[in-house]
């Protein structure tokens, strides 16, 4: 999967010599928390709401909205807009796009295609793609199989093929090295369908007796 299938496009944009106010207005008519900042074409800067929360002075939860709006109506969104922007490519496979967002401590990445900017992704378009991925939503999704299976070529088939000749497809397959030892790997196979649960289940349990089926 990749960036361009998950990205807002086009994304919201703001002019590096708008003014707050108007960021502000953005985000809440367009429910978002993060907008691009453009001189012309390009992309310059990126502002978010935890940039503006940040600008404004520490006793500011005291003041009412309209000393708010006096405090930040007279600052451009060049002065408090991040400068230094980690950006992506429309084909970046999501899972790097996370590992991007969880490293750099950040929380959205302009897509950029040959130095124009065509879009925006966030954490929110992330954790979508997770959610899609595993299945979680999927109208006929089933049973979860987690087994810890020998790495070595056809062990995921292996307990593939004995959900599916219980009766169920199969919505989606995780895998990981994660947290196991040598010569081991973790599945998470997600099942669709209807089948023979109680079969499918001995069948499973047989091969691995510690597998976890919910």
């Amino acid at each position: 999967m990749f960036l361009k299938d998950w990205m807002s496009s086009p994304a919201v944009t703001v002019n590096k010599d708008e003014f707050i106010p108007k960021v502000i207005e953005l985000m809440k008519e367009n429910d978002i928390r993060h907008v691009p900042v453009m001189d012309g074409d390009k992309l310059v800067g990126i502002i978010s709401d935890r940039n503006i929360k940040d600008y404004l002075p520490s006793n500011s939860t005291t003041l009412d909205v309209f000393e708010i709006h006096y405090l930040i109506g007279k600052v451009k969104v060049s002065k408090i807009m991040e400068k230094n922007v980690i950006t992506a490519a429309p084909y970046t496979p999501i899972e790097d796009a996370a590992k991007l967002l969880y490293d750099n401590k950040i929380s959205s990445l302009p897509i950029l295609d040959d130095g124009l900017l065509v879009g925006i992704v966030t954490d929110r378009d992330v954790y979508r793609a997770l959610i899609s991925i595993t299945g979680v939503e999927a109208k006929e999704a089933g049973y979860r199989i987690y087994c810890e299976i020998e790495d070595r070529p056809g062990t995921i088939r292996e307990v593939a093929d004995i959900v599916r000749s219980h009766g169920f497809g199969i919505e989606s397959i995780l895998s990981s090295h994660t947290l196991t030892e040598s010569g081991k790997r973790k599945i998470v196979i997600r099942t669709r369908g209807k089948g023979d649960f109680e079969k499918m289940e001995d069948a499973v349990r047989k091969e691995h007796p510690d597998a976890m089926i919910t």
